[in-house]
C-alpha cells in the first residue's frame, strides 16, 4: 500500500510593510531601544581613502516618492577588500563595516549614506568589476526587495569595461545604475521602481 504524502502548501507572500521603519530601524522612528539604529553608521574611525555622500530617492511609477522605503547597502572598503572572515585578499579597513541601513526620510522620502568610495574588486574569472556598491531596496509593497547596483558617472573608463555593465542587454538603460557628482561633492542615486527611468534590478 503507497504511503500518503502530506506535502506543506507554499506561504502567501507579503509585503514588508507599513512597519518596516518600526522592525529595522527603532530609533529613527523615536523608538529608542538600541541605543542606536545598526547601519546607522559605517564607519567607526578614521576611514581610509575618499570618503563620500550618497543620497537618492525611491520613486514609484507615478513619480511619487516613497517615503516608507529602507535600504541597505553592501561594499568593499576603498582598497577593494570586503569586512569578511571571507576575504582572502588582505586585510579589510579595521574602522570601516561595509554594510549601512538608511531609511528614507518621513517627509521627503530622502536616503542618505556616509561611506567611502569602493576599490575595484575581481570577477570570478579574474577581470576587475569597476567600483560600485550593492543596494537592496525594500517598502511597502514590495513583496522581495529589490536589489540593484551603484556605480559611479566618473568612473567611465572602469565602467566601459566591467563585466555586468558589459553584459546588460540595452545600454541606454546603463545610466539608471550610476550615480552623479553633484555640486556639493555628494552623489545622487535615484531610484525608479516604474516607468521610463526605471532602475535595472538584479536577480540574485
Amino acid at each position: 500500500m503507497t504511503q500518503r504524502l502530506d506535502y506543506l502548501k507554499e506561504s502567501p507572500s507579503q509585503t514588508a510593510g507599513p512597519y518596516v521603519h518600526i522592525g529595522c530601524t527603532p530609533n529613527f522612528t523615536g523608538i529608542d531601544i538600541y541605543g542606536g539604529d545598526l547601519g546607522t553608521s559605517m564607519k567607526t574611525g578614521p576611514v581610509k581613502g575618499q570618503e563620500i555622500t550618497i543620497r537618492g530617492i525611491v520613486y514609484d511609477g507615478t513619480g511619487t516618492p516613497m517615503r516608507d522605503a529602507m535600504i541597505e547597502i553592501w561594499q568593499p572598503d576603498a582598497a577593494g577588500l570586503f569586512a569578511s572572515a571571507n576575504e582572502t585578499r588582505g586585510q579589510a579597513d579595521p574602522n570601516f563595516t561595509g554594510w549601512g541601513r538608511s531609511p528614507g526620510d518621513m517627509n521627503t522620502g530622502e536616503f542618505t549614506f556616509e561611506t567611502v568610495k569602493p576599490g575595484a574588486v575581481p570577477f570570478p574569472d579574474g577581470r576587475m568589476q569597476a567600483p560600485h556598491i550593492t543596494a537592496w531596496i525594500v517598502a511597502r509593497g514590495i513583496n522581495l526587495g529589490l536589489h540593484t547596483r551603484i556605480y559611479f558617472a566618473d568612473e567611465p573608463e572602469a565602467n566601459a569595461a566591467d563585466p555586468i555593465l558589459t553584459r546588460i542587454e540595452h545600454q541606454n538603460r546603463i545610466p539608471t545604475l550610476l550615480a552623479e557628482k553633484t555640486a556639493d561633492g555628494s552623489y545622487r542615486f535615484d531610484v525608479h521602481l516604474q516607468g521610463p527611468s526605471e532602475t535595472i534590478f538584479f536577480d540574485i
